[in-house]
């Protein structure tokens, strides 16, 4: 997962015989873009068409449907540009520019700890992204990367584009064919696949550099890069640090996923109409499990705790031979155990109180951005939290007032479901609890305040934002009323996370980075940050259980799969078009290349900068990724780029965008 600007260039050219260049870096770089909810893209036509999942599209497409147009089950086409819809939440970034801001970072909080350091970074952090935006903070994001945990600060320049309209969505239960049994696993057989389309001023994008489609694909054996941004890895944290993960966070985790996964599951089957409704978080809830349950797998190998603690050893014994380097690093090791302590301690009261397990509603999420920003922007732009500084705002206010419809209905249950977590957790006799609760059950204040919020409402929101302070103090909605009844609670806990663990752990983990720079150099990348990255690899099956795994699927597979039940049922569009498709045209293929969730959405290009494929899984040996990667068995699941096209032409018969797809790249 190497950043742009430090490409292991000699290895790729000795194992492969390619270079590159940085014509051809910077050309990836910029036709490459992220969504920043939290998935990838690339720009696949000269006039702003982008490519990515189904999944990292599908809640624009759930917001855009209704009971009576259901583009999540029936997919959306749209046949002119006059007929592609905005998606209200949607922004897309684009990578510009990557500059180093090290020594700024580092010189102002030198000397600092806990609170200090903390109050120092974010300054700084506030100062460099403010000055990065200057006037265009619409169409400018920055952002300041913490990379190999300290080691290194990057300052990010993005193009900001948040007009951002859908072209293009098959059916689910085509894009996301097989369903849960089938999720990270391989054979796959699904079009995990959309096409949205960037718009500035109203009209679509133009753009310079761009990823054409290549209709062969990939053959077996061949070099292959992914450029995406995978969203965290822990493979360089401290043992201490991963056994916290093991013990502590992933189980409650997935506690938690498995209770809310059972609750989701009794809401969907009372109707079809609520099937709908719900389809999205059920979707992120069953992903979220397994993924890290398999993470939870991996931390509970002996073999790989004892690997951990054998790096962790070799390095600590390099710094134990430098009396220099051993005055500085020495003690970072137990100063990020002690933490571990901390947060073991605090754990219950900031997931429940600041990460928001005991308050999962919409309106709840929105009341808190209006509660705190209200606080936040009445100070100045360096003390503020950095969910709300200026260069923040743009994205936040497009959350804010969203469009996207809220269900009454499904915010009463989930509030009901999290406020009973809460009393759960934290137990009946806490205060907290009684501040929220009081005498009342969880379901009838979920009931009194979904019933009597107007936070639904978006031009409620915006002058409740506009109105600042004096609004949010005279608002009589009740989750307005309970975002400031807990916000001094869920701040407090939140000021000892970041004082006493975070800052703790940020400190010294950059002590331990200078060790490793010292140790090793720059020749191993930094972990996975939610930035641009590039993996290089190469289509190749795996033996799994002393049989080969092939490295493709074919359209032959698909029907062969298909029983005509979910998840395996296909829709009319397909059982129409079999006779018009070639049964041996490849449909899915894996590769070796290393990714990470935030990859989904990712282009698998070519040497000539081509699209052969669209990652949008892994296999399940891969869900150890966080901590570790393993070319043996690790592999990357994508759509073969002449199964999209097909599909495009002769199921869906959108011509035009096939033309659009294979435009030659004339840079």
């Amino acid at each position: 997962m190497w950043t742009l600007d430090h490409l292991p260039v000699q290895a790729i050219e000795q194992q492969y015989g390619f270079t590159p260049d940085a014509a051809w870096t910077d050309k990836v770089m910029h036709a490459s873009v992220r969504i920043a909810g939290g998935c990838s893209a690339s720009f696949v036509s000269p006039t702003g068409l982008v490519l990515s999942n189904h999944h990292c599209a599908l809640s624009c497409v759930e917001q855009l449907s209704s009971i009576k147009k259901d583009f999540v089950k029936d997919g959306f086409l749209a046949a002119t540009p006059a007929q592609e819809v905005r998606c209200p939440e949607i922004e897309l970034n684009r990578l510009d520019r990557i500059s180093d801001v090290t020594n700024e970072v580092k010189t102002a909080t030198a000397g600092l700890s806990g609170a200090q350091f903390r109050d120092a970074q974010n300054a700084i952090k506030a100062r460099l992204t403010a000055a990065c935006v200057g006037d265009n903070k619409t169409t400018t994001r920055c952002d300041v990367v913490d990379l190999y945990h300290g080691g290194r600060y990057d300052l990010y320049q993005y193009h900001r584009y948040q007009d951002v309209r859908l072209v293009f969505v098959p059916e689910k239960s085509l894009g996301f064919f097989g369903g849960d049994p089938d999720n990270f696993n391989f054979p796959r057989y699904a079009i995990d696949m959309s096409l949205l389309r960037a718009y500035e001023n109203g009209k679509p994008a133009v753009v310079k550099d761009y990823f054409p489609f290549n209709p062969a694909g990939a053959q077996e054996g061949e070099l292959t890069f992914v450029i995406g941004n995978p969203g965290r890895t822990q493979r360089l944290l401290t043992v201490a640090q991963l056994e916290t993960q093991r013990d502590i966070s992933l189980q409650h985790l997935l506690l938690n996923m498995a209770q809310l996964r059972g609750m989701l599951t009794q809401y969907s089957a009372e109707s079809p109409e609520k099937a709908r409704i719900a389809a999205t978080d059920l979707f992120y809830v069953e992903n979220t499990y397994k993924g890290r349950l398999g993470q939870l797998q991996a931390l509970q190998d002996p073999a790989l705790i004892a690997q951990k603690q054998q790096q962790e050893q070799a390095l600590r014994a390099f710094v134990a031979k430098d009396p220099a380097l051993s005055a500085r690093v020495s003690g970072a090791w137990d100063a990020i155990a002690k933490a571990q302590t901390v947060y073991r301690d605090i754990e219950p009261d900031y997931q429940t109180k600041e990460i928001g397990i005991g308050f999962n509603s919409q309106y709840f999420k929105i009341a808190r951005m209006l509660v705190r920003g209200a606080d936040e922007r009445a100070r100045p732009d360096e003390q503020r939290l950095a969910e709300f500084t200026e260069a923040a705002l743009p994205q936040l206010e497009q959350r804010l007032f969203s469009t996207a419809p809220l269900y009454p209905d499904f915010e009463r249950v989930k509030l009901t479901a999290s406020l009973t977590k809460l009393r759960e957790i934290l137990g009946t006799d806490d205060p907290f609890v009684k501040q929220v609760l009081g005498k009342q059950s969880p379901e009838e204040v979920a009931r009194q305040w979904v019933a009597g919020t107007r936070l639904g409402d978006v031009a409620q929101r915006q002058s409740l934002w506009q109105g600042g302070k004096t609004a949010i103090a005279a608002s009589t909605d009740p989750f307005i009323m309970l975002a400031r009844r807990v916000d001094p609670a869920a701040r407090a806990v939140r000021m000892k996370y970041e004082d006493d663990v975070e800052a703790v752990e940020q400190k010294n983990a950059e002590l331990i980075a200078q060790a490793r720079f010292a140790q090793l150099g720059d020749k191993t990348y930094p972990d996975a940050t939610f930035t641009m990255r590039l993996s290089y690899g190469e289509v190749r099956g795996w033996s799994e259980r002393g049989h080969e795994v092939p490295p493709f699927t074919h359209f032959a597979g698909l029907y062969d799969r298909a029983t005509g039940a979910e998840p395996f049922a296909l829709p009319p569009t397909w059982i129409a078009a079999q006779s018009r498709l070639n049964p041996q045209q490849r449909m899915d293929f894996v590769t070796t290349n290393d990714i990470i969730g935030g990859n989904s959405g990712s282009p698998v290009i070519n040497r000539q900068g081509q699209i052969v494929g669209l990652v949008f899984d892994s296999n399940i040996h891969a869900l150890g990724g966080a901590f570790y990667y393993d070319p043996v068995s690790n592999r990357t699941v994508a759509v073969h780029s002449g199964a999209i096209l097909q599909a495009l032409q002769y199921v869906y018969g959108a011509d035009h965008l096939v033309q659009e797809l294979t435009v030659p790249d004339m840079h």
